[in-house]
């Protein structure tokens, strides 16, 4: 099957690489990368070949968030067209999060918003040293809401407070210690230490993996539909606020919003 903006490689042991393939975008998540990843992800996890995916992409930038010319739409929609906008984020995270095979994210570059959120879905995250991370959703008077249950399960509240509200831009290094990378590599061996997390699944049975996956999250903190739409009815009620049209105009036309200070 032929893809616009992702690519899935597998090899003869059944380690598949997702790839995030809009380098020029910055592989920002636009409605047709929502609708690809929420389709590889179903396909890959019932796909018997497989027995790992890695999730990486092309380019300097890991995930830049969301499409600017999905934002800018935006401004101007109505709450249905916006709430689907939202649901469609929402799916393509819950997919990836079910997913039963492991999933190892190969962060190569920045990742911001919804590309934090691509990561929380991992079962481990290996970045380079050097990429830069944040959750930059109040900065444009929004929340981080729909990636927000993988956030916080991923973090836990009290580590997630330090970063979710800010806006700030954290390092590799600090995303360690909030439990979002697992480890870190320079830029030369990031494959070499994807590899290790992915070869000793090679000896594991591979029903065993998927059970062994579903149990942790059935143990794990609850994300199911009710708290999937409750995030929805969240960011729908920033959209309609003042602050989200003021903060994504402001984007837009270059100036500071009205309640950034110095």
């Amino acid at each position: 099957m032929s893809h616009e903006t992702i690519r899935i490689e597998t090899d003869p042991r059944g380690v598949a690489t997702l790839t995030l393939a809009l380098p020029e975008k910055r592989n920002a998540l636009s409605a047709k990368m929502l609708e690809e990843l929420t389709d590889a992800a179903g396909a890959l996890s019932a796909d018997d070949s497989v027995r790992v995916v890695i999730l990486a992409a092309d380019g300097p930038t890991f995930c830049a968030g969301g499409d600017l010319g999905w934002m800018r739409q935006q401004i101007d929609a109505d709450a249905e067209t916006r709430r689907a906008g939202a649901r469609q984020l929402a799916h393509m995270l819950h997919a990836m999060n079910i997913m039963a095979k492991p999933l190892i994210g190969r962060v190569h570059g920045n990742a911001f918003g919804g590309g934090v959120g691509m990561m929380s879905v991992c079962d481990v995250v290996i970045a380079a040293r050097d990429a830069k991370f944040g959750l930059t959703e109040t900065r444009l008077g929004l929340i981080p809401a729909t990636i927000g249950p993988y956030v916080l399960a991923r973090m836990g509240e009290d580590k997630a407070r330090r970063v979710f509200m800010s806006g700030r831009i954290f390092d590799a290094e600090e995303a360690v210690t909030l439990n979002l990378v697992a480890r870190l590599a320079d830029p030369g061996h990031l494959d070499e230490m994807v590899e290790a997390e992915a070869a000793p699944y090679m000896q594991c049975a591979p029903g065993a993996v998927a059970e062994a996956k579903r149990l942790a999250r059935a143990l794990g903190p609850r994300i199911d539909e009710a708290v999937i739409e409750d995030t929805i009815d969240r960011l729908i009620a920033m959209w309609d606020g003042k602050e989200a049209p003021e903060g994504i105009a402001a984007f837009f036309d270059k100036r500071k919003p009205g309640w950034q200070q110095g």
